[in-house]
């Protein structure tokens, strides 16, 4: 399989279809709704999930059976295509209707995800963790994704904050928002100042470290 490229989208206000209404689809529009996005929901049954938020007008209802991708409510073509139905031929023809348009399409049914494969993910203030296997064990990326995320202390998701609390500061007073060199902070003991509970003593520590390395 080639190398895929893996990257973050900003999908909020952005208009998204997911086609089926079953507890595969119930998953993705969750992960929608977390990132904002417009959500269509394409499915002439809706989970129970599904039907309170549709209800609640937090997703949009087609009842209509599959068939054909259209557009958004909004005339927008689709910034997402997400296939999710129980029936793998449906899958396909979703997947091969996106394709065809140049929309990004993630299909359920298939091992690889399709064009757009939805990695394992963990989130934790500005950080984002994700872990994909190519389809080979979706479980052993969840796992793996699990592990990596223990990684993530809470000093240094402090230090990040911290960090951005400079930038600000360096922007405000007329700088680029300079951040310090990650591994300077860390080496130079900062994170042991936030474990000791020493924050004006660590922002001072990361305010030596600056560097014109956006790193």
């Amino acid at each position: 399989m080639t190398e895929r490229y893996p990257v973050m989208v900003d999908l909020a206000g952005r208009p998204c279809l997911v086609v089926g209404g079953g507890e595969v689809a119930t998953r993705k529009v969750l992960g929608l709704l977390a990132a904002d996005a417009r959500i269509t929901v394409r499915s002439p049954e809706l989970s129970a999930p599904l039907a309170e938020l549709a209800a609640a007008g937090r997703i949009r209802w087609d009842e209509q059976p599959y068939a054909g991708l259209g557009v958004a409510d909004d005339g927008r073509s689709w910034s997402l295509v997400l296939c999710a139905t129980d029936d793998v031929a449906v899958n396909r023809r979703v997947a091969a209707d996106a394709d065809a348009v140049g929309a990004w399409a993630n299909d359920a049914s298939d091992p690889s995800g399709g064009a757009a494969s939805i990695p394992a993910s963990r989130h934790a203030g500005p950080v984002t963790l994700a872990v994909s296997t190519d389809g080979v064990h979706p479980g052993a990326a969840r796992w793996l994704c699990d592990q990596a995320a223990l990684a993530v202390t809470p000093e240094a998701l402090a230090a990040l904050e911290l960090i951005d609390e400079i930038r600000l500061e360096d922007v405000a007073a007329g700088g680029l928002g300079r951040r310090p060199d990650w591994r300077m902070a860390v080496e130079s003991g900062t994170l042991e100042l936030i474990r000791e509970g020493q924050l004006a003593e660590a922002k001072e520590r990361l305010q030596a470290c600056l560097s014109s390395s956006s790193d």
